[in-house]
């Protein structure tokens, strides 16, 4: 059974409010929180609105830099997710089967090594050749973002629907901006830019195993996940592109592309069309700024299509952050 951490650090008691509500924001709260933190979040929109309630939730390293410490972060939220998969109904984790088309382990940072049965894929479990083979985490945010606001309710913390327009003025000893593409305008950081991802969700036709394509030098991929409540088809990633409206066009060239690995997929009735502007940056800012009066503010946004990936390591380095000044 996974156990809550308590760790008293040095300074615990000083308050903290996280700027933003999506699953870096509440991981990194919950972290605190449980760290005997007085934490509170302060979110412009309800989670269920936000760029994590759009994503597809399967673990892994994508399109997210330095790649070094990316590992390692996706590392350590690995081992989370994976005990948080005994309980999928509770956390909305689950280890499901699939096989990352094209995709070969020399290719790969050092932390593949560290990714219990990874694996080349075999036979019929790769439609397209070479690629290997994997029991990852498979997130159902819709689940999984209600799970992570309630357990920070159980540590004591505190959730409130409110924008900010000022960092320095947020009424804190220690601010955690986990603001995402609204980093771009907040900070301001201008090398915050929108990565435009669009999803079709149709009634699952039996598939058990998901399924990736990717060309990381193309504004298009090729995935399918399996959650409860349906099969989720992807994807875009098309820079710098801002609109929340769903392409009738591109979701057709979805389905045919999912289609052609699972051709089942073709005739599945559509239950819904979603967009997310991944928050991509050419690094994930993580660290610690001094502000008035010897308060601290803590940057912890930037992290592209890996929030879910990345969510906890990164959550435990902005706790670390968070200490007071020496």
């Amino acid at each position: 059974m996974f156990r809550y951490r308590r760790r008293m650090a040095q300074g615990a008691d000083r308050d903290v409010i996280v700027v933003g509500g999506g699953i870096i924001g509440l991981t990194t709260a919950v972290e605190l929180a449980e760290s005997g933190r007085r934490v509170r979040v302060w979110a412009r929109e309800p989670a269920r609105r936000t760029t994590s309630a759009v994503a597809g939730g399967l673990w892994w390293p994508y399109r997210i830099a330095p790649a070094a410490q990316a590992g390692v972060w996706a590392l350590e939220s690995l081992a989370v997710y994976r005990e948080l998969a005994a309980r999928p109904a509770e956390t909305g984790v689950r280890l499901v089967e699939g096989v990352h088309v094209g995709a070969r382990r020399a290719e790969l940072g050092p932390w593949a090594a560290r990714v219990p049965g990874l694996r080349a894929a075999r036979g019929e479990e790769c439609p397209g050749g070479t690629g290997l083979w994997a029991r990852l985490p498979l997130v159902d945010l819709s689940v999984h973002l209600p799970w992570l606001t309630d357990r920070l309710l159980r540590a004591g913390g505190t959730l409130e629907q409110r924008a900010v327009t000022d960092l320095a003025v947020v009424p804190a000893d220690v601010v955690v901006n986990c603001t995402g593409l609204g980093a771009r305008e907040l900070v301001p950081d201008p090398a915050v830019r929108p990565v435009r991802g669009q999803l079709v969700v149709v009634e699952n036709p039996g598939i058990t195993t998901w399924l990736t394509c990717v060309d990381h030098s193309s504004d298009t991929s090729t995935y399918f996940f399996p959650q409860p409540y349906g099969l989720v088809l992807g994807g875009t990633a098309e820079e710098d592109a801002w609109s929340l409206v769903p392409d009738p066009a591109v979701a057709e060239r979805i389905v045919a592309r999912c289609a052609g690995f699972r051709p089942e997929i073709a005739g599945a009735r559509v239950l819904a069309h979603r967009v997310g502007l991944r928050p991509a940056r050419p690094a994930v800012r993580l660290e610690r700024e001094a502000l008035p009066g010897g308060r601290v503010l803590v940057h912890n946004y930037g992290h592209g299509g890996a929030g879910v990936t990345v969510a906890w390591g990164c959550a435990r380095r902005a706790a670390g952050l968070a200490g007071p000044a020496a």
